[in-house]
């Protein structure tokens, strides 16, 4: 399913699920030592900035690297994804970085699908699919957005190539957004 993602939308921003995460890190470290290293495993996502989290996570790859080397292993596999949880507007961090929403709605589609012993076509899977897509966007459309957050998206649109540079009308050599603006 990722490389599926990937392939149709190459430039979206994949988090992964930071409950999840230090589930399997804290499966990798002994009872008597977890709490230190779990400490500076929550220094990462909870840092303010990319950096920070970065930096964060530098540190415990070096701090518990020699002692912890599975722990630290299975930390460092797809390290920046986890990571992109920061790129995202702080206020929604908590919204995006477990995978809650998906999780419940996979167990709902999960328990149709026993109702339903077999899907009958393609399309009949796609419905329930879509189904599910349409229920986890409808709580994203209660999310309100600032002028600052605006800004920030923008911003983050153009760092993903969301959004193309604006084409230039080669005759008067303006940008053909700026013409309709001035309309």
């Amino acid at each position: 399913m990722i490389k599926a993602v990937e392939t149709v939308f190459p430039s979206s921003v994949r988090i992964r699920c930071w409950f999840h995460r230090h589930a399997n890190i804290r499966a990798k470290l002994p009872d008597d030592e977890a709490a230190d290293a779990l400490a500076h495993l929550y220094s990462v996502p909870d840092a303010p900035t990319l950096d920070a989290a970065r930096a964060a996570a530098d540190g415990f790859e070096n701090t518990y690297g020699r002692a912890f080397p599975a722990a630290v292993v299975c930390f460092a596999d797809d390290r920046e994804v986890p990571l992109s949880v920061h790129r995202v507007l702080v206020r929604y961090h908590i919204r995006v970085r477990t995978t809650n929403l998906a999780q419940r709605s996979l167990e709902e589609e999960g328990r149709r699908t026993k109702v339903v012993t077999c899907f009958t076509s393609e399309r009949s899977m796609m419905k329930l699919a879509f189904a599910t897509m349409i229920r986890s966007a409808e709580r994203w459309c209660r999310v309100s957005v600032n002028d600052i957050e605006r800004q920030q998206l923008k911003m983050l649109r153009a760092e993903v190539v969301l959004d193309p540079p604006p084409a230039e009308d080669h005759s008067t050599g303006r940008s053909r957004t700026a013409e309709h603006r001035a309309a």
